[in-house]
């Protein structure tokens, strides 16, 4: 079965694949491939989907991400307007260490890294106090060449297994089917016509329709490829977009937050707010202001 594969340049002289862009948007489309990769988010923002969990990415974020895990960085809608003047910017690492690097990652003396990478396969974020020793690594891979890249890429490596804070993974979904091409293209245009209507009042029938199917076709099929029910999909994405408004104080109030979102009623937002983030709107505002405050302490 063909896969959705990402832009990943060829080059048959080299372990190590490295790509830096810098477009309008990010790859639109969900997809995987057989490489691990380290991207580093050096401009944009948006919503990274890998499995069936999202996560908010900006720049400065670096995240792992584990081979033929299925993703998709989202850029905000607005970066899809052609007259935005807004674009994204960032360095990617491919490779695989079950093909041209297997050899040296069966050594012994790398069997920390071999092991580190196998029990992470779901991915992570970089935590952000290890984020200047690893873009670090990062920029040393990037500006070298030859053997010096290889060395540099698994000093690379060791900088990640030092990290002694816990890793969250990225995704909680098994293996979820092979994707094909078709189905990537299909995928992501479903994911861009939620996104890009969140705060609208979305039914079952609108975005099955949007897909060219019957809902319960799209039912069935969603939830086969993504691990999400149409309905705990839209609820994530609008309560992710809540949390971006609501630690942005560009609105009012918490209801004001809501109704942008999509949400009729506030007793609603509120019940689906902490089935999705485990707290109520008002204690998540509290617990990012104490935490804000603390870095802010630490920092002075």
């Amino acid at each position: 079965m063909k896969v959705l594969q990402f832009t990943i340049p060829v080059a048959y002289d080299k372990s190590v694949i490295t790509e830096q862009v810098e477009l309008p948007y990010h790859y639109p489309y969900l997809h995987r491939h057989t490489e691990m990769q380290i991207t580093w988010i050096q401009k944009g923002e948006g919503t990274l989907i890998v499995g069936n969990n999202m996560h908010d990415y900006a720049a400065g974020d670096i995240f792992l991400l584990g081979a033929n895990l299925p993703h998709v960085f989202k850029s905000n809608p607005e970066y899809f307007n052609s007259d935005s003047g807004r674009s994204i910017k960032a360095f990617t690492l491919f490779f695989n260490p079950d093909g041209i690097l297997a050899a040296l990652f069966n050594l012994p003396e790398l069997k920390s890294f071999r092991i580190f990478l196998q029990q992470h396969q779901q991915g992570f974020k970089i935590p952000a106090d290890n984020f200047s020793p690893v873009s670090h690594a990062m920029n040393a891979v990037k500006g070298a060449s030859g053997p010096e890249q290889l060395i540099q890429f698994f000093n690379l490596i060791k900088s990640l297994i030092t990290i002694d804070t816990k890793l969250d993974p990225l995704s909680s979904y098994g293996d979820l089917p092979a994707i094909t091409e078709n189905e990537g293209i299909r995928i992501g245009n479903i994911y861009n016509f939620i996104m890009q209507n969140y705060s609208e009042a979305i039914t079952l029938e609108d975005v099955a329709k949007a897909a060219y199917m019957t809902p319960e076709s799209f039912c069935r099929y969603f939830k086969k490829h993504t691990g999400h029910t149409f309905i705990s999909f839209l609820s994530e994405i609008r309560i992710n977009e809540a949390c971006k408004k609501l630690t942005a104080h560009k609105f009012e109030s918490i209801s004001t937050v809501a109704y942008k979102c999509g949400f009729k009623s506030i007793t609603n937002f509120n019940r689906v707010f902490k089935c999705v983030i485990g707290t109520s709107p008002r204690e998540y505002l509290e617990n990012y202001h104490n935490n804000v405050n603390s870095l802010s302490k630490l920092a002075s």
